[in-house]
């Protein structure tokens, strides 16, 4: 019998700490969703525009 309720306070116990991780990740996901994120920053003055070939295949990958 004791072991029949220790396996019952395990799976009830699995299963609040799944629903309390799933409030907390909706509850992130809604903070994350409202936070205004800032305009990126200006380029300094005399780097280039392109970042080059980063993102383009090469000889090198070939």
């Amino acid at each position: 019998m004791e072991t029949v309720v220790l396996i019952a306070v395990i799976i009830l116990m699995i299963g609040v700490a799944m629903r309390w991780i799933h409030v907390l990740n909706a509850r992130d996901d809604a903070r994350i969703e409202a936070y205004r994120f800032s305009d990126p920053l200006p380029r300094p003055p005399g780097l280039p525009d392109d970042t080059g070939g980063r993102g383009h295949p090469t000889d090198a990958d070939r």
